[in-house]
């Protein structure tokens, strides 16, 4: 399938490519394709088996952007089918930053929004699996200590609770300097950075859920929409990466055709 090249450019964020640097959890999630289907354009194929695609979540902390440091979640409603390969559909982006907010909607065309990220670093005791035995056994399981993150929507003085994310705690650099390993690095066109499985994060809906629609003034449906991101975020977990040392050089967005994307419908 051909694309062409978009030509807007946030001026904060300078001539592409983009680089991020950071660290990041990737989970992958089973998700109903009913709930999917809400976010994904008709012109898309949705790929799907039993009745499940592939979605998720992308929690990333960025210490160097071209709008500084800032954390983000992406959240993945599924996979597309783009032909000629496939790839994850971002079903809502939360952001700290206003700078990358601004800049993923005007020129990414992501459904981004501000949020608040709060942090704090407890003990906890894990629940005893198969999952984690076989981390314990390859040394890369076995802490009790949890990160907590709260996300919250902002908009002016307005806060919604989105999600609350427990996962081990720990950062790239201490385990750097630590010696503990890290995992293989690898280097690709697209990102660097160093990999390794980690125990799946818990993700609870928040306690208390406002609806108000003013918070969401931008998007259909907001509210039914942003609920069905929470409730891909608690689809069931099937595997967690952890990226560390994480180099990423984001080119521009590519936009496709319409008519090309009714072409291939069958």
């Amino acid at each position: 399938m051909k694309a062409e090249e978009t030509n807007s450019i946030t001026s904060g964020y300078g001539k592409p490519p983009w680089i991020f640097k950071g660290s990041a959890l990737y989970q992958l999630n089973l998700v109903k394709a009913e709930v999917a289907r809400a976010f994904i354009p008709k012109e898309f194929r949705l790929v799907e088996a039993f009745g499940y695609t592939l979605g998720g979540f992308f929690l990333a902390n960025y210490s160097d952007s071209p709008a500084g440091s800032f954390d983000e979640l992406v959240v993945i409603g599924g996979i597309v089918w783009n032909p000629p390969t496939s790839c994850a559909w971002a079903t809502r982006v939360l952001v700290s930053s206003d700078e990358a907010c601004i800049h993923g909607r005007k020129d990414v065309g992501l459904p981004s929004y501000v949020a608040k990220f709060s942090k704090q670093i407890s003990a906890t005791a894990k629940p005893k699996s198969k999952f984690n035995t076989f981390l314990n056994m390859k040394g890369v399981g076995g802490s009790t200590n949890c990160m907590e993150v709260q996300v919250s929507e902002t908009k002016d003085t307005a806060v919604a609770d989105f999600c609350n994310i427990n996962l081990p705690a720990g950062d790239a650099a201490s385990e750097l300097n630590s010696g503990k390993w890290m995992g293989p690095t690898i280097k690709m066109s697209l990102p660097s950075y160093r990999i390794k499985p980690t125990s799946p994060a818990k993700v609870l809906r928040p306690a208390s859920e406002k609806s108000d629609s003013t918070q969401d003034p931008d998007c259909t449906h907001s509210d039914d929409k942003r609920n069905l991101s929470i409730d891909v975020m608690l689809s069931k977990p099937i595997l967690a990466l952890q990226f560390n040392c994480l180099k990423m050089d984001v080119e521009s967005p590519l936009i496709v055709s319409h008519v090309l994307l009714n072409s291939t419908e069958k």
